[in-house]
């Protein structure tokens, strides 16, 4: 096994760091610097420099369980998927009730109809690599997202089109501590409207058609409002409407042709 890093600072700041504990604990390993402050960029050049049949992702914010890694391996040998899923489990700490009770920080994918997976995140994925075909092992993370987000999204919906079959296992658990500046219902909202861009780029992919795409989400960013409403005696369950009447206003706005909005 072997650990890659990609760095995105502007300096190679972590090779120090990566160099002494990779040592340390007798760990192969790579280091490679991708400056441009541009996630895709990052997670592009470590696609690139890996070579095993098996590929790993995880964030820097992200904290793996001991059984992590064996986790992803077993679903894998269980349902021969070419994308395994594992949960992002959010830490809160000090943060208030409401965040903790919202829970809107911890990840798991979207089942479409008939429990199929079309889309996920790098925070916590396995890659077939042996398994896929040349032009999926082609794909890359779209660099024209590296700043807004949802990169990811994209990069597994284009797998899926084109063949890749994805599972998830509850047992690949990573933990995620929340920082305070991502506590704020502002935050929030601004990482869901992107994310409903993102979710119209692939439903746009997926032809289809404009008109419906932003009346359906319309709709929904109305249900949401009333929904709000209609909890706000619960400080939880209001927030959480409104995180969703975001994500589907955002769909409006990608579908009405508004540029992606840039929160990293």
């Amino acid at each position: 096994m072997r650990v890659v890093v990609a760095d995105n600072d502007d300096t190679p700041s972590a090779e120090g760091i990566v160099r002494d504990q990779c040592n340390a604990l007798g760990l192969d390993y790579r280091y490679v610097h991708a400056p441009a402050r541009n996630i895709s960029v990052a997670r592009n050049a470590a696609l690139d420099a890996t070579t095993a049949p098996l590929i790993a992702f995880i964030d820097d914010d992200e904290v793996a369980t001991p059984l992590w890694i064996a986790a992803l391996l077993e679903c894998h040998a269980a349902t021969a998927a070419t994308i395994v899923f594992g949960p992002v489990q959010a830490i809160y700490g000090d943060g208030p009730t409401w965040l903790r009770e919202a829970d809107l920080h911890s990840i798991r994918p979207a089942f479409r109809k008939g429990g199929v997976i079309d889309t996920g995140y790098t925070c916590n994925v396995l890659l077939d690599r042996a398994g896929m075909t040349d032009e999926m092992r082609a794909c890359r993370f779209d660099p024209a997202l590296g700043r807004s987000g949802g990169e990811d999204t994209f990069f597994f919906h284009h797998l899926y089109s084109l063949g890749a079959r994805c599972a998830f296992t509850e047992t690949a658990l990573v933990h995620e501590h929340v920082p305070s500046h991502r506590g704020r219902l502002q935050w929030l909202l601004q990482r869901a409207f992107r994310s409903g861009q993102t979710h119209a780029r692939v439903l746009q992919t997926a032809q289809t058609g404009r008109p419906r795409l932003i009346a359906t989400a319309a709709a929904k960013c109305g249900y949401c409002l009333v929904g709000m409403a209609l909890r706000a005696p619960s400080p939880a369950r209001w927030r959480h409407m409104a995180v969703r009447a975001a994500l589907h206003a955002g769909v409006v706005c990608r579908a009405a042709g508004m540029p992606d909005l840039k929160i990293y």
